[in-house]
């Protein structure tokens, strides 16, 4: 499903994703690559580009193509990326319809993978989008990834007040597990795949803060569905029942990470 986003906001509010991009970024710095003096990466997914920033500051001489399906993810990155000048490219694409082969020596991807459904085909145009030799490294959501809030948004879904929105609801998300992403990168051509999940939980500070960040960031399609004076009434139940959790406003993320190589 595609979808924009409020970028600002989820600038403000994205310290969790950018903290697990940093950890994928560390992976990436680690890992023996092709061509490293002069790599050409795709930041599959760039968000505001806080990843690609520092991406293209790990690796001075590289190239980042960086690239999202949200119009006004892209034109936040545009901002932030400009000191860059020519050694990034950004462009409006969704995935499932990026172009070109035998392009890029790194694949990166950070909390993106788990907005699109249709994970074979992803891995087969980005193991396509590859050079010879070259790398998928990516995490996303995946296994339990959010089931506390999803179920609690689940049955509010079902009171009088809401039902008549979500008619036709359908699930927005694919978490998958590590066993079926290992088979889905092998049948798309990769070698050497390595696959895991792990826990990240994630506690905010407030009710405020999970106000802001659950509407913004993984309710917004929940959100989105209602109209304006039923919103914050949607919101407020999950802050509730949140702020009963031990800890409170604790968010059960779980990231599943990924590793391909392009023959």
């Amino acid at each position: 499903m595609k979808r924009e986003w409020d970028s600002g906001a989820y600038d403000r509010l994205s310290d969790p994703q950018f903290g697990w991009g940093l950890k994928v970024l560390q992976k990436l710095k680690a890992l023996p690559l092709s061509s490293p003096g002069n790599a050409h990466f795709l930041d599959a997914g760039c968000g505001t580009g806080r990843v690609t920033a520092e991406l293209l500051k790990a690796f001075p001489q590289s190239q980042v193509t960086a690239v999202d399906a949200s119009a006004n993810m892209v034109d936040e990155a545009g901002k932030r990326l400009a000191a860059f000048g020519q050694r990034v490219k950004l462009a409006q694409v969704d995935l499932l319809e990026l172009s070109g082969e035998n392009s890029f020596d790194v694949v990166l991807s950070t909390a993106v993978f788990h907005w699109i459904h249709d994970h074979d085909k992803l891995f087969q145009v980005l193991f396509r989008a590859l050079r010879p030799g070259g790398i998928l490294l990516a995490q996303c959501g995946g296994g339990p990834n959010l089931a506390r809030i999803h179920g609690r948004a689940e049955q509010l879904m079902k009171l009088p007040e809401f039902t008549p929105y979500f008619k036709d609801w359908k699930r927005f998300w694919e978490y998958p597990g590590a066993e079926i992403t290992a088979e889905r990168l092998q049948r798309a051509g990769f070698l050497d795949v390595s696959t895991g999940l792990e826990p990240a939980p994630t506690q905010l500070p407030d009710e405020a803060t999970f106000r802001s960040f659950t509407s913004t960031v993984n309710m917004h399609p929940y959100v989105k569905r209602l109209p304006p004076d039923l919103q914050d009434s949607f919101i407020d139940a999950l802050a509730q029942e949140a702020a009963k959790d031990h800890p409170p406003f604790t968010l059960d993320y779980w990231r599943l990470n990924m590793y391909g190589r392009r023959e």
